[in-house]
């Protein structure tokens, strides 16, 4: 059963549209800067007992935290159905992530500030995801379906600039300056955990043009209570359903295989290249940087396939991009070629994203957008534990990584697979 377009196209301008996709550029500041890079090694280095069981708690906390989105995002989503609107949640949620953030400016490098650090960090985390399925419900109504790729793509290439925007800054004014800036004290770390204050002043400056321009469905007025009792029905009634929706199924199904092999490629792609290719620190972090730059021009480009090919096209074309590149990898021994096919793949991560966000919006009914978002979110969490499970053991069983990462190509083919076997959006 697919959706119909019924937004406000011919309402929408262009700078509320870019208004719509600074939010990406403002809530990608939240995983790159908090979840991947800063703080997440301060945490296992300088607030956990040693970077190994640090490893686990940060591990066990992002999984917990995965598991109440997956669960919750179709409940709220809903919820939210039976009241239309979207900003007020996405409002709700912006702050949660926001104050949770600036409130890492109090945990200090010491393991006594270790439950206070993994309890805001899965507050934040939870409520950045939360406000991303209201975000991304906001897409159908607000371009029609002929334009709908193109700015998915766009905003997604925009969340990748304003993360590594945010990264920059926060590694050449704060993290590494000498001395630190605003006579902040790199003893008590202070240096470093400004760059927190940084990401929650980051998210909500860029997040306000959203509210102030971009428009809003129109609300039903209904209660909150009522919404609950509504929402939750509708949700009883989806499920026992489920056959009516079924091409949205086999869809996520699909994209939770695609997406596992994704989320394990950030997961190993440095621990590959330092143990494989015995890249020092550094390299990881340049090769990490420019696989985030490749994907995010991979977005932006690949946007007009979307358009003109379709999103399922385009989801398609990127997969096949992201194994053949990704087999190759794993049977290369110079760093050359994994730099090369590196970037190659990157090109391919931002499209398959950017796409599978526009197809969603393509195919879900109108008055069920909330909850078929939310659902998407939770075919992009409920099993990502899974293959680096899988990574982890078959390499210590293997005795090698090039084995182990071989799973990254089996969860993208099978995605693949799945994938043809689903029909594609009605076009208006």
């Amino acid at each position: 059963m697919n959706g119909r377009k019924s937004g406000t196209d011919s309402k929408t301008t262009t700078p509320q549209m870019v208004a719509w996709a600074l939010y990406d550029w403002a809530n990608s500041a939240f995983p790159t800067v908090i979840q991947t890079f800063v703080f997440a090694a301060y945490f296992t280095r300088q607030i956990a007992v040693n970077e190994t069981v640090g490893s686990n708690q940060w591990g066990n906390t992002i999984s917990i935290a995965g598991l109440f989105i997956a669960v919750l995002g179709p409940i709220l989503g809903s919820i939210a159905d039976q009241g239309k609107r979207r900003k007020p949640w996405i409002a709700v949620f912006t702050v949660m992530c926001v104050i949770a953030t600036a409130l890492l400016w109090f945990i200090e490098p010491s393991n006594s500030f270790l439950i206070p650090a993994l309890i805001l960090v899965a507050i934040g985390t939870v409520s950045s995801e939360f406000a991303f399925i209201f975000y991304n419900a906001m897409l159908p109504d607000l371009v029609a379906n002929k334009r709908m790729g193109r700015w998915s793509g766009w905003g997604w290439g925009l969340g990748y600039a304003g993360g590594l925007s945010c990264l920059i800054v926060s590694l050449f004014v704060f993290v590494q300056a000498d001395p630190p800036p605003f006579g902040l004290d790199a003893s008590a770390a202070e240096h470093v955990r400004a760059t927190y204050i940084l990401v929650a002043g980051w998210y909500l400056l860029f997040a306000i043009p959203l509210f102030v321009w971009t428009p809003d469905v129109k609300g039903t007025g209904m209660s909150i209570r009522r919404s609950i009792r509504e929402g939750l029905a509708q949700l009883k009634r989806s499920l026992a359903n489920v056959r009516r929706y079924r091409n949205i199924v086999r869809f996520l199904i699909a994209r939770m295989f695609y997406m596992d092999g994704l989320a394990t490629i950030f997961s190993f792609g440095g621990i590959y290249a330092a143990g494989t290719f015995d890249m020092s620190e550094e390299q990881v972090i340049m090769f990490g940087i420019a696989l985030n730059v490749m994907a995010g021009l991979g977005a932006v480009l690949f946007a007009w396939m979307d358009d003109r090919k379709g999103s399922r096209y385009t989801i398609l074309v990127s997969l096949v991009g992201l194994s053949i590149p990704t087999l190759l990898i794993l049977l290369v021994t110079s760093e050359q070629w994994f730099w090369i096919l590196g970037i190659l793949l990157g090109i391919f991560v931002g499209p398959v994203q950017a796409a599978s966000r526009t197809f969603m919006g393509r195919l879900a009914p109108d008055n069920m957008r909330n909850e078929m978002f939310g659902l998407f979110a939770l075919s992009g969490k409920i099993t990502t534990f899974l293959g680096p499970l899988m990574v982890g053991w078959l390499t210590y069983f293997a005795d090698s990584q090039r084995v182990g990462m071989s799973v990254i190509v089996l969860f993208l083919i099978l995605g693949l697979g799945l994938l043809v076997t689903v029909k594609d959006a009605d076009s208006d």
